[in-house]
């Protein structure tokens, strides 16, 4: 089994239902796991796998071009991305939001979408 993580992906963005969030915006952190189909490290072709670099560009669009209410829609978006990539088998996002409005101290709220990719029948 190979994995790629990406981890902390910073994005300025405006999701959100409070009026200050939507109004002000807020950063936003993003993490994601790829787990890629057998045969994806067997070359040392890029080709072959899953350009990370692409992926987190792709990633940061994503949630800076849409505004969302909630943090399980952009997850769910993000996840749905990874998924439509080639060889990509599963795959797991954590939107983290730093600057969550709560009640108590906390470094931050997140939501983790995770699906795979199921095999086609025949």
């Amino acid at each position: 089994m190979l994995v790629i993580d990406i981890s902390g992906i910073k994005v300025f963005a405006h999701h959100g239902v409070l009026p200050e969030e939507i109004e002000r915006g807020q950063e936003f952190l993003i993490d994601a796991q790829m787990t890629l189909v057998e045969g994806a490290a067997d070359t040392d072709d890029l080709d072959a796998t899953v350009d990370y670099a692409g992926v987190a560009e792709a990633l940061s669009g994503i949630a800076t071009s849409t505004r969302y209410n909630l943090l399980e829609t952009l997850a769910g978006e993000l996840v749905a991305y990874l998924l439509g990539l080639d060889g990509v088998q599963e795959a797991s996002v954590t939107v983290k939001k730093p600057g969550a409005p709560l009640p108590v101290e906390a470094d931050w709220v997140g939501v983790t979408a995770r699906r795979r990719n199921t095999p086609a029948h025949d």
